[in-house]
């Protein structure tokens, strides 16, 4: 039997970076949309700016469940199964890079 749990701090460095990446998702959102809108961006900017700090802020919000899931996980010796979150994550970026691109294009 293979065993999935080690000492080290892996678990806590994949959760540091899950909150890096929710974090960067939420603010870059949020900051992208208001200069969006001040530099006098449509709306459908703006909502894609706003698409991407929800999920951001989803991201954070869920990440005390997902460590203590992967915890779980990882001393019962059961596959992680985390693509929930690595959907949102990754809807959330696509609506960051989309935001980005039209309002790029529209300037």
């Amino acid at each position: 039997m293979t065993v999935l749990w080690d000492e080290g701090l892996q678990s806590e460095r994949t959760r540091l970076a899950w909150v890096r990446t929710a974090t960067v998702l939420a603010a870059g959102g949020l900051g992208l949309g208001g200069m969006a809108l001040r530099a006098g961006a449509g709306p459908a900017v703006a909502v894609l700016f706003a698409l991407a700090a929800l999920g951001g802020a989803v991201l954070l919000a869920r990440t005390g469940v997902r460590y203590r899931r992967v915890q779980e996980a990882l001393h019962a010796g059961r596959p992680l199964d985390e693509r929930t979150d690595a959907l949102l994550a990754w809807s959330a970026t696509l609506a960051a890079v989309a935001g980005s691109l039209v309002f790029v294009l529209s300037r």
